[in-house]
């Protein structure tokens, strides 16, 4: 049974409840915590990773990019010009252009780059690299040693500024949807790399990774080897996939890591072993790759658990 005093206690309690801040904070004022999580949403649209200003960034950057290829390429257009009887001073032309604009294009994107196994880059030999990111050529471009052809598709023409250049810079292109006449022009490449002491360049992988994940190797880089008995290089790329996505106009300042690894004999080799070949470098790159971008592992059907 509640006394008089205690009742009125209790009433007193209750009218101060309602009045008291907190009950009007719960009505429907927001709180600090609301109010800081949705200043940082709107902070992120603008300041965030994939906000308007880095969107802005990005795009001035490539313009810069293109702006910067279109001053080199015209200055190495003209020197090529010049050596037209001389196609293979036009290869190691072409390299140094490589080596100018490359590193310009990796300054401009802002990309810190670390270089591992740099002793193994100075070889004759057929250099490789997995391939998910526009960058990669300039990575590419950049640090290939002078007197290295390229290979690639014959597509490669209609690439502005670049495309144009490859061509005159005498390096070679092959017709993918010409088996017959892709076996062709590998040997002929293979016979200009040897008598010309020439090193090679290649993209295993045959195209560009949607998603940064290594992609399985097709066979052209194994029959050059045959062809030329020279030592294979892998050349190990990441984070190339972060710093600018296939399809995508938007470009990170993400920190990016060559590794060369040590060369691969390939004097021994045989003919009909290439399946396994392209196995052991394959799987060589797995290793060496983050697991972010090695190949995502396909369920056994066999496995019934």
């Amino acid at each position: 049974m509640e006394t008089p005093g205690a009742s009125h206690l209790l009433r007193y309690r209750k009218l101060e409840g309602f009045f008291s801040p907190s009950t009007s904070e719960d009505i429907g004022a927001p709180s600090k915590v609301a109010v800081r999580e949705e200043v940082g949403r709107r902070a992120d649209m603008f300041l965030g990773d994939d906000g308007w200003v880095s969107i802005v960034i990005s795009w001035l950057k490539i313009i810069a990019c293109f702006m910067t290829m279109m001053v080199t390429t015209i200055i190495w257009a003209l020197i090529m010009l010049v050596l037209i009887p001389w196609p293979y001073e036009r290869v190691r032309q072409g390299n140094v252009y490589g080596h100018v604009t490359g590193r310009l294009l990796i300054w401009i994107l802002g990309n810190p780059v670390k270089i591992e196994g740099s002793e193994f880059a100075d070889e004759r030999a057929i250099y490789i690299s997995n391939h998910a990111s526009p960058v990669d050529v300039c990575l590419i471009m950049w640090l290939t040693p002078t007197g290295t052809v390229g290979i690639a598709k014959k597509e490669i023409i209609w690439y502005p500024l670049f495309g144009q250049l490859y061509v005159l810079a005498n390096h070679l292109r092959i017709d993918r949807s010409n088996p017959t006449a892709a076996i062709k022009s590998m040997k002929e490449a293979a016979c200009a790399v040897v008598k010309n002491k020439l090193s090679l360049v290649i993209f295993p992988e045959g195209t560009r990774s949607k998603n940064g994940r290594l992609l399985p190797f097709k066979k052209g880089f194994v029959h050059l080897a045959l062809q030329t008995r020279l030592p294979i290089v892998p050349m190990v790329l990441t984070g190339t996939h972060r710093a600018w996505t296939k399809g995508s106009l938007h470009v990170r300042s993400t920190p990016l890591t060559v590794k060369y690894l040590p060369p691969i004999k390939t004097d021994e080799w045989v003919a009909d072993k290439i399946d396994d070949y392209v196995k052991l470098v394959h799987d060589l790159y797995i290793r060496h790759l983050p697991e972010s971008q090695r190949p995502l592992v396909a369920p056994d059907p066999s496995n019934k658990s």
